[in-house]
């Protein structure tokens, strides 16, 4: 479905909702349900929007396979406020917590949670980040709270695939914000998995907690109302005012993920989609560049430079001037790291995909003189 004067929106976040979603939420903004009300004016008290609640919480436990020894949790503050959440919650009687730094988001969760509780890092991080050193050579402690990682780095391309890092005994704390629901996720070893919504899963302002049940109730005495998890759970997610429209939003993108096939085929599209892209960087004899470690690429964000390793500032203007004027935006690199950055989240389609792949098919012929 195209809809007409939309645009093919790269953007690492928010980012785009499948049309689909869009006219639904379109078709029902001012009648919610026939109840006479949109579903943002609702009471988030009122039995009509505690069934949207709990539907949407029994979705997430359908498409994940959410086991039952785990609860999901509706929370504010976005991933980055789950940084302070996550020590304020699971520090219980430990003294120090185990971090694995592989980007720029593991690295600021790192930095946060120093706040509250100490931080040991299994291996001394390296920029430029371009990959995950073996695990082997890390230094696990197996009397931390946890061990914590971003599943996949949005700013630099990085991702664990296409398993979960070992977690030596200890609950291990997954950062999903960015490649939530892009594959089948395995909840073994696993204590607390989260992610903001605006990426894969909806709009910016809900941010989705999935804890294991034992982890409950170890939260340190300064733990804010609003970040612990026992308060939230005791509540359904409702201990204050939740993001309402954003848990109806992602209500839609769960359904729609359904209704692709879920997960498995979901997967198998976004590898295409990456597949595709990384076959042109892969095969342009350096013009286009991927620092990234190919074990560890991401399927979500891929990053790359023109011109060479170091890229080509005047290329790569021209390249994000091209890509506007044929109806593509946001595909300029986040500014710590420069270059290019695709996103092809769930959202973005295989027709989409190719018109950026075509785009660097062209520009690569015009302007690569190796």
């Amino acid at each position: 479905m195209a809809l007409d004067g939309r645009k093919i929106n790269f953007a690492a976040g928010p980012a785009k909702l499948p049309e689909e979603v869009l006219l639904k939420m379109q078709e029902e903004q001012l009648n919610f349900n026939n109840l006479g009300v949109s579903v943002i004016e609702m009471s988030h008290r009122s039995k009509e929007f505690g069934v949207l609640l709990n539907e949407t919480i029994s979705l997430i436990r359908e498409l994940m396979n959410v086991p039952d020894n785990f609860e999901i949790l509706f929370m504010q503050g976005g991933g980055t406020g789950q940084f302070a959440a996550i020590p304020l919650n699971l520090k219980g009687n430990h003294d120090h917590a185990d971090y694995i730094v592989t980007g720029a988001w593991s690295s600021k969760a790192a930095e946060e949670a120093q706040k509250y509780i100490k931080v040991k890092k299994v291996f001394q991080p390296s920029k430029p980040y371009v990959t995950v050193p073996d695990q082997e050579k890390w230094v696990h402690d197996e009397k931390a709270a946890y061990l914590y990682y971003c599943a996949n780095e949005t700013v630099h391309g990085i991702e664990f695939t296409p398993t979960a890092p070992e977690s030596h005994n200890v609950p291990l704390i997954a950062d999903v914000s960015s490649n939530f629901m892009a594959r089948p996720f395995d909840f073994k070893d696993h204590g607390v998995v989260f992610g903001g919504a605006q990426k894969n899963l909806g709009a910016a302002g809900l941010t989705i907690v999935i804890v294991r049940k034992d982890l409950i109730g170890k939260e340190q005495g300064i733990t804010p109302a609003v970040f612990s998890y026992k308060e939230m759970i005791a509540n359904n997610s409702l201990y204050n005012t939740p993001p309402t429209g954003g848990i109806y939003t992602t209500n839609l993108v769960l359904k729609w993920i359904r209704a692709k096939g879920g997960l498995q085929a979901i997967y198998e599209l976004n590898l295409k989609k990456s597949g595709l892209i990384y076959g042109i960087i892969d095969n342009s004899n350096g013009f286009y560049h991927c620092a990234v470690d190919k074990r560890y690429r991401s399927i979500m964000n891929v990053c790359f430079r023109i011109g060479g390793a170091s890229g080509n500032d005047e290329l790569e203007e021209k390249f994000l001037k091209g890509a506007i004027e044929r109806n593509m935006i946001s595909l300029k690199g986040h500014r710590s790291v420069g270059g290019i950055r695709a996103s092809l989240y769930n959202a973005i389609t295989l027709e989409e995909t190719q018109v950026l792949a075509t785009w660097m098919n062209e520009f690569e012929k015009q302007y690569n003189t190796n």
